[in-house]
């Protein structure tokens, strides 16, 4: 089992920026690839970034690529998301995420684990 736990959510202004984390717990940390997804109201829950074991390889969705950057320190059990510029669509609840898949693409039904989600909220 892998506990995942977020935190650094908050509201920020339009334009402003926010850093969220996520600790990890349990299994070996760097055996899993490690992702950001996001859920708005109403909407279904959607791939934002993800990062694979050594953080060499990093991949986002269109709509945060060149605001977003996620890192993962490994020697910490923490992966992170900095978000910069950021626009009211993009509060949601994010979730950090973690599989075991060595694909290019992450997708929420092939999540291994997930944490319980923070709010991000972005006011315009």
């Amino acid at each position: 089992q892998v506990q995942l736990v977020e935190s650094g959510g908050g509201l920020v202004q339009a334009g402003g920026s926010l850093r969220i984390s996520c600790a990890a717990s349990g299994r070996t940390f760097s055996n899993y690839r490690m992702g950001w997804f996001r859920q708005a109201p109403g909407k279904e829950r959607e791939f934002v970034a993800r990062i694979n074991r050594n953080g060499l390889s990093t991949r986002y969705a269109d709509s945060v690529k060149g605001r977003f950057t996620i890192s993962r320190d490994n020697a910490k059990n923490t992966v992170y998301l900095e978000m910069n510029s950021l626009k009211p669509e993009d509060t949601a609840v994010y979730y950090c995420a973690a599989d075991s898949s060595f694909s290019l693409s992450m997708h929420v039904t092939g999540v291994d684990y997930w944490g319980q989600g923070t709010q991000v909220t972005v006011s315009s």
